[in-house]
């Protein structure tokens, strides 16, 4: 991992080099992966199906791994719902209008689940290990995020050297893991123009934290407001149907 000013580099790589991408269904996970694949990397992805309220965002992940042609894509199942606390997990409502935002010291939201990079990151250091994939990929950015202490720089660099004390594979010698988040710095309409440029179609993922029975989003939930904006940066419409700001909730 680089230090926090820098912004991770990768590559070039070996078409026979592997990598775990850690895909979430939404923008920033689908454009890590089409970064690591452009890169050379033969891209192995996962999944988390951890109860979570927007669970369409799996499917999402599901064609998005098809639509990049990736090398292979699992999903792990991992009830989170057992220990409550966060409002992806539990019955507790998701803040909308941008309500995590508001106040001179803005609050790490309810939506929030501890911890939400941890988790996943740690997942495929054992499946890494068998095909001695050594590199892995995350959609983590600490730009426009809503405010999760594990989307940060120095985050990813201490999980790095976790893993290098904590897997057998670094121990012996046969290689040193690598976090790469190619997203971090950037701001949400930068990773869209980011994604234009790769030719990706954002029709396939799924941002919301909220969505209706029709897996529709809300366009209210702090990921809805942050797309919203991204898309605006960019210049560029968003190919979901995002229900007006002034429609009724």
């Amino acid at each position: 991992m680089t230090s926090p000013r820098e912004t991770p580099k990768y590559g070039p790589r070996k078409p026979a080099d592997g990598a775990v991408i850690l895909l979430s269904g939404g923008l920033d996970s689908y454009t890590t992966a089409a970064l690591a694949r452009d890169a050379g990397y033969t891209c192995h992805a996962l999944t988390v199906l951890y109860g979570q309220r927007h669970a369409c965002e799996v499917q999402a992940a599901r064609q998005i791994a098809q639509n990049l042609t990736l090398a292979e894509h699992k999903i792990i199942e991992l009830d989170l719902r057992t220990f409550g606390g966060s409002a992806l997990t539990a019955d507790i409502p998701v803040p909308k209008e941008g309500a995590s935002y508001r106040g001179p010291h803005p609050q790490i939201p309810p939506t929030y689940f501890p911890p939400p990079n941890t988790l996943p990151l740690s997942l495929p250091l054992p499946w890494a290990q068998t095909p001695r994939v050594f590199d892995l990929f995350i959609g983590a950015n600490a730009v426009d995020y809503s405010g999760y202490p594990d989307c940060r720089a120095e985050f990813l660099g201490c999980f790095e050297g976790l893993a290098n004390l904590a897997t057998k594979a670094a121990v012996e010698g046969a290689g040193r893991f690598r976090i790469h988040a190619p997203v971090l710095f950037l701001t949400k309409g930068q990773i869209i123009l980011q994604g234009r440029n790769l030719d990706l179609d954002y029709a396939l993922t799924h941002s919301c934290y909220d969505p209706d029975e029709q897996g529709r989003p809300c366009g209210r939930c702090d990921s809805c407001l942050i797309r919203r904006k991204g898309f605006d940066e960019a210049h560029l419409r968003d190919p979901l149907d995002f229900p007006p700001l002034d429609a009724p909730a």
